[in-house]
């Protein structure tokens, strides 16, 4: 009989950035903490990405006691290709990341301060949630989601 496949964790979503620096003091700010960092080159990665030479720096970010990560890399070869920081929701591929918070008012406050706006405002679903969507560095979209019933 064949082994059964099976998902049996969801561990981390990869976003690929300029500016690792800017982008990993901007999740550390809203709470995440860095698991490591470290590049990566050679065989393995030539083969699970494709791309024959590659060459990454990556950071990796998880919520204090665990769970599902961020993996922030950073490419030195080959060079970057450009995204659109202003996409709008509509535009197919992933739009958002999403992290439960409490406070977000204040949270969404200490962003403004930073230089980090909101996309649009900040909306209450049933009286159960608030969320609010905000652009970080590089055009990155960061939902927030405040469980409040």
């Amino acid at each position: 009989m064949a082994a059964t496949s099976r998902i049996t964790a969801f561990d981390h979503v990869n976003i690929t950035v300029d500016d690792l620096d800017a982008v990993t003091t901007f999740f550390v700010g809203l709470g995440l903490e860095v698991e490591g960092r470290t590049v990566v080159e050679g065989e393995f990665l030539d083969t699970v990405i494709g791309i024959p030479d590659a060459r990454t720096e990556i950071v990796m970010l998880r919520p204090p006691g665990g769970g599902t990560g961020i993996e922030l890399s950073r490419f030195d070869r080959p060079s970057s290709q450009p995204g659109s920081p202003d996409a709008i929701a509509t535009v197919l591929g992933i739009r958002t990341v999403c992290f439960e918070v409490t406070g977000l008012r204040a949270q969404v406050a200490r962003l403004a301060e930073d230089g980090f706006g909101l996309v649009g405002g900040i909306g209450e679903y049933d009286g159960v949630w608030l969320m609010a969507y905000v652009r970080g560095p590089e055009g990155i979209v960061v939902s927030l989601a405040e469980r409040t019933g």
